[in-house]
């Protein structure tokens, strides 16, 4: 593989210097602000896995940094890693914390977001417009099925989730646009991927946060 290879995929990159994209590139502190409250709020909760997707968090920020500031394959990865590690580490948080699923049986339902990927991405890519997007777009719909199969155990927290579904459907809307509309807007809409995003990220996490304190005071998760 060839690692320094450059990498142009968005439309506010016109060339291979560090500083081809300064929108995209800044609008990563968003993740780190997103970060940083959540950080905020988590600590000193005794919520290990909370915290874990907080550095996750930051991470994507700093790997995204990376990939629109470099361009190239080995920062592509330093992108897209802390983004998986992020959806596998939620869903096994919820598996276990919130399904009572044991530490065994959470991993394994973890895993299977790979073959679910795998069957969902082709379905995804047929979608007009969505092109390299299709990627994603399995995760909202995966956080809709949790929320659709939560609702009736606890209301508020299947609200929730959706809620963040809706952020990161717009988030992917946003991200598939960025080519389509480069003619008549120079800058692109990357940059409204970073920021939905960050915000999306933020608020699982205290979806997460906030259910798992609500399960400490009651004797169930609907309560």
């Amino acid at each position: 593989m060839d690692w320094i290879r450059e990498i142009d995929g968005y439309c506010e990159r016109l060339s291979p210097d560090y500083w081809a994209e300064p929108i995209n590139a800044a609008t990563n502190a968003a993740f780190l602000i997103s970060a940083w409250i959540m950080w905020r709020r988590a600590r000193d909760q005794d919520m290990p896995l909370a915290m874990v997707l907080v550095a996750l968090l930051a991470m994507i920020g700093i790997g995204s940094y990376l990939f629109h500031t470099h361009a190239q394959v080995w920062a592509a990865l330093a992108d897209v890693v802390p983004i998986i590690l992020f959806i596998l580490v939620y869903i096994f948080a919820v598996n276990r914390d919130i399904w009572r699923m044991s530490s065994v049986f959470a991993f394994g339902g973890t895993l299977l977001f790979f073959p679910y990927a795998a069957a969902t991405v082709p379905l995804f890519q047929l979608v007009p417009g969505l092109g390299g997007s299709a990627a994603y777009a399995p995760v909202p719909l995966l956080i809709l099925i949790y929320a659709a199969l939560l609702r009736g155990r606890d209301p508020i927290l299947a609200k929730r989730m959706a809620i963040g579904a809706v952020i990161l459907i717009l988030s992917i809307t946003f991200r598939a646009l960025d080519l389509p509309v480069c003619g008549e807007w120079p800058l692109g809409t990357h940059f409204m991927w970073h920021i939905l995003n960050a915000i999306m990220l933020g608020w699982m996490i205290e979806v997460y946060r906030a259910a798992m304190i609500r399960g400490r005071f009651s004797t169930g998760f609907g309560s």
